[in-house]
């Protein structure tokens, strides 16, 4: 096991209409401004409302950021830090799906510490104190809501940039299950394929440690037990609270471990050619799972054992093939695409991609290392 060091900076609170308490959770933080980051389609599904509702009974004033776009870009958080300079706000709510709360963490570093987003690409860039921040997910996804880092595309080259910094942790994770329910079941099949690979991934890398495994062994029970019965009945909120919480501990697992090639091989593919990120990382996520399983397939025995097929029936040897065949059959059962021809990606265009996928930087953390030509047969498998 590798050494480590934890701690957690997120205090996760969760229920059933937990967002109700979202003003006494503010109040206790000392809040007299917040502003809400948010998106049109949380707003119309009345989650924001509901959140602001609970603050204006706390006495707190707020403003709503709504401009909020899936894969949120340097252009959202530079609207958002332009209403922050007007609103000025001792506290920022990112209400939403990941990229309301990663819009959320980029604007907190632009109006606390100035500059561009592309000066806190990379880890601990921030050399200011940073607003506190409440989450609240809507999806069971990302697991941003237990993560310092923030995702955000260059709005120009569409490069996805992670900046990660403690100072940038969300002061408290505000789990309402209830907020779940209004997903369609697309977005409930990209956020679910998301947090299935944050768990398997974030179990394998080279940073795993006894903090990380805990949290995505747990994780991937939960996701692996509820996915299934969320897709088959969505307004099952047993299973709904399943996937909240171990998409939140597959974030504190990330925190602690990072992710690996799957997501490296994936976001080419979103930034290229517009490719969902659940999605990609789907089509993508088997073919690692075997390519990792040659060296590691003892470590994959613990999750293959885990999951509803493979309850009692350890294996002596193949355990990475059989999780990965798993993960295949989950996601043509959620009607996303398997193959990256689905996709419409051909493979005269792979050697781009495998360029570009060599630069990401969670490929370093994959167990079995990764390079350029590694991740070009990978893709290549996946056509």
């Amino acid at each position: 096991m590798n050494a480590f060091d934890y701690e957690s900076h997120t205090r996760i609170v969760f229920g059933r209409q937990k967002i109700d308490a979202l003003g006494d959770l503010a109040a206790s933080l000392g809040t007299q401004r917040a502003l809400i980051v948010s998106d049109p389609g949380i707003v119309k599904a009345g989650h924001t409302v509901r959140g602001c509702e609970s603050l204006r009974k706390a006495g707190i004033d707020w403003e709503l950021f709504q401009g909020v776009r899936e894969n949120p870009t340097t252009a959202d958080v530079e609207s958002g830090r332009q209403l922050a300079s007007q609103v000025r706000p001792d506290l920022i709510i990112g209400l939403g799906g990941g990229s309301s709360m990663d819009c959320a963490k980029g604007i907190n570093f632009l109006y606390t510490g100035g500059g561009q987003m592309e000066d806190y690409w990379g880890i601990g860039r921030a050399v200011q104190e940073m607003l506190p921040m409440i989450a609240v997910p809507t999806t069971a996804g990302t697991g941003s809501e237990t993560q310092s880092f923030a995702l955000i595309s260059d709005a120009k080259t569409h490069v996805k940039m992670a900046c990660g910094d403690k100072k940038a942790a969300f002061r408290i994770a505000l789990l309402d299950p209830e907020l779940t329910l209004t997903q369609p079941s697309r977005v409930t099949a990209l956020t679910g394929i998301d947090a299935l690979a944050h768990a398997l991934e974030s179990y394998v890398t080279t940073r795993r440690n006894p903090v990380s495994v805990a949290f995505s062994r747990e994780a991937w029970r939960l996701l692996s037990e509820n996915i299934s019965r969320v897709l088959e009945e969505p307004n099952d909120l047993k299973a709904r609270s399943g996937m909240q919480l171990g998409a939140c501990f597959a974030g504190v697992a990330i925190e602690n471990s990072m992710l690996g090639a799957a997501h490296a091989l994936a976001n080419p593919l979103t930034a290229k050619f517009g490719i969902p990120h659940g999605e990609a990382v789907g089509v993508m996520l088997p073919h690692v799972v075997r390519f990792n399983g040659i060296q590691y397939d003892d470590w994959y025995a613990d999750l293959w054992e885990m999951t509803p097929d493979g309850k009692g029936s350890l294996l002596k040897n193949d355990n990475a093939d059989a999780l990965a065949q798993w993960v295949t059959t989950l996601i043509q059962q959620s009607s996303l695409a398997s193959r990256l021809t689905d996709c419409g990606v051909s493979e005269d265009q792979l050697s781009d991609l495998a360029v570009g996928a060599a630069e990401q930087w969670t490929g370093k953390f994959n167990p079995r290392p990764v390079d350029t030509e590694s991740l070009l047969e990978l893709y290549r498998q996946a056509v």
